[in-house]
């Protein structure tokens, strides 16, 4: 019996319809069925999923092995099931609501073979405005370091892996995690990795953004993320020695997981669920972060981990609500030191130490945005623009070593005029041209961060280009209790799309544009039909 090239596994749970779409890509695969081995693994649907995949198996027998399981809670069981059944060279994960470019499996496996990789990342694109962070995939890298790359914030699992590297060193998904199990498998492969390519040449993969309520991401809660960040720290922690690679990894572990659980959106839980989040990410922070990890945080996230160690809960509220209701606090620069006077800065009351709202060492203060205004307009050119209006808590720029700001939604900049400046800080009108924004954008649609930053613009540095935070000098613009304006359709060619503001959970103000096609405005009646009852 030949052995496959690749086997790919697919676990499945209440994925209709996008599971078709998959499977459909899988099978079109140019690499042939005679290359290929499907494994899915239906972890007890309760809709059409697991009769969806029986049909795919019946018409493509050689090609397809289901296995029908009960519900074990997360996709860990079903990618472990699927590992013991596979029989490729190569292992690929897809994620059943995802589908592949037709030459995706081909080339990564040409490109393994080729290298001698042991672990291929193609490039990942993103569906219905689902982000995807895009600095990993610049340009092809044959031989892609682990800790001097971009890697350690893309760990997801969807990569082509060496079979025999896994079963070398028994690298499984970690059945006790809900979500997040893929950080750790892949984490471990990589570490192990012999050599590790990128290929950027080609769309391999297309992430979906699902509008259904299902995914057990979308829909994890506080606590459980903890409980996720805290086993992916202690993984990380036993299975790098401490020094600059551990730091490497674990600086994109605070940097994603641990800041996302003190967004803005922790003002909306209750007062339990505050305290043991505040109580347990001061563990983290007290255990885990060095200065050398801090460096590379955010200001906003470094002042509240700062909080989880050495305030009380009520310390980390005041100034989440300051930031998320009424944007940035004024700035003392001091004998060469610079801090933010969020609530609690020198209070006699609260004897927190000024070291937790020091910015000396982050230059992104500077970049520190609020917008106050946002509304799309027509310019003199006749050029249908958004047209924002931002605040800065910092009065005089140039003390804080910025000449100049310059603003982008993500590699589209946008055109800044400084306005005023007072005592309160400074104020910025910024102006993108909306045929940018769509001319930027491809069919699958896309979500833009707008950020700031000091200097010239450089798409290296913007927030959601190239990483979660960006690079010093960098930061994203935030829109406290901003009203955001309808949506504006715009044709360019025979192309329709849509431009919607919003602003994420994290107080992030985001720019979607969305093509307009038949299927997407019906989906989009659907969905209002169906709250409507």
């Amino acid at each position: 019996m030949n052995v496959p090239d690749v086997s790919i596994v697919v676990p499945v749970y209440n994925t209709m319809p996008y599971l078709t779409e998959c499977l459909t890509s899988l099978v079109e695969q140019t690499i042939g069925a005679d290359r290929m081995q499907i494994v899915a693994v239906d972890d007890g649907s309760t809709d059409r999923s697991g009769a969806e995949l029986d049909r795919f198996a019946q018409r493509y027998p050689d090609v397809f092995t289901v296995i029908h399981q009960a519900n074990s809670g997360g996709p860990a069981g079903p990618c472990n099931r699927a590992l013991e059944a596979a029989t490729g060279r190569y292992v690929f994960f897809v994620g059943s609501d995802d589908h592949l470019g037709r030459d995706a499996l081909r080339r990564l496996v040409a490109a393994a073979d080729t290298y001698g990789s042991d672990v291929v990342l193609g490039k990942v694109v993103g569906v219905n405005s689902r982000h995807i962070y895009q600095d990993i995939f610049a340009r092809d890298e044959p031989d892609l370091d682990l800790f001097d790359s971009p890697l350690p914030r893309s760990l997801a699992n969807t990569k082509l892996f060496r079979r025999e590297l896994l079963e070398r060193h028994a690298i499984r998904y970690p059945e006790d995690m809900r979500i997040g199990s893929d950080l750790p498998f892949t984490l471990e492969a990589c570490y192990r990795a012999r050599r590790i390519s990128v290929l950027a040449d080609y769309d391999y993969y297309f992430a979906v953004r699902r509008f259904s309520a299902t995914n057990i991401t979308y829909l994890s809660r506080h606590l459980e993320r903890l409980r996720t960040v805290e086993a992916i720290v202690a993984f990380v922690a036993k299975l790098i020695e401490p020094g600059r690679q551990r730091d490497a990894v674990l600086l994109r572990r605070f940097d994603h997981e641990v800041a996302r659980l003190l967004e803005d959106d922790f003002l909306r839980l209750d007062r339990d669920v505050q305290a043991r989040i505040h109580e347990g990410v001061g563990r983290l922070v007290a255990d885990h972060l060095n200065d050398d990890i801090a460096a590379g945080l955010g200001a906003e996230t470094r002042i509240r981990m700062a909080l989880t160690r050495d305030g009380e809960l009520d310390d980390l509220l005041a100034v989440i609500r300051q930031d998320a209701r009424r944007g940035a606090p004024g700035t003392l620069v001091e004998d060469g030191r610079w801090y933010a006077r969020y609530p609690g800065f020198r209070d006699p009351r609260r004897r927190l130490p000024d070291s937790c709202f020091e910015l000396t060492a982050h230059p992104d203060w500077a970049a520190r945005l609020d917008a106050t205004g946002l509304d799309w307009e027509t310019d003199e050119r006749g050029r249908r623009v958004l047209v924002l209006t931002a605040h800065s808590p910092v009065p005089d720029l140039s003390a804080l070593g910025a000449d100049r700001i310059s603003v982008s939604a993500e590699e589209v900049p946008a055109e800044v005029n400084v306005v005023a400046g007072d005592d309160t800080g400074t104020t910025v009108r910024i102006t993108f041209p909306a045929a940018e924004l769509v001319a930027a954008t491809t069919s699958t649609g896309r979500r833009r961060i707008i950020s700031a930053q000091t200097g010239a613009f450089d798409v290296t540095r913007a927030p959601g280009a190239v990483s979660a935070t960006g690079a010093a000098g960098a930061m994203a613009l935030r829109a406290p209790g901003l009203r955001r304006p309808r949506p504006l359709v715009l044709r360019r060619g025979a192309r329709f799309s849509a431009l919607t503001c919003t602003v994420e959970g994290s107080g992030r103000l985001m720019v979607s544009v969305v093509p307009l096609t038949p299927q997407r405005v019906g989906a989009h009646i659907r969905r209002i039909l169906r709250k409507r009852g």
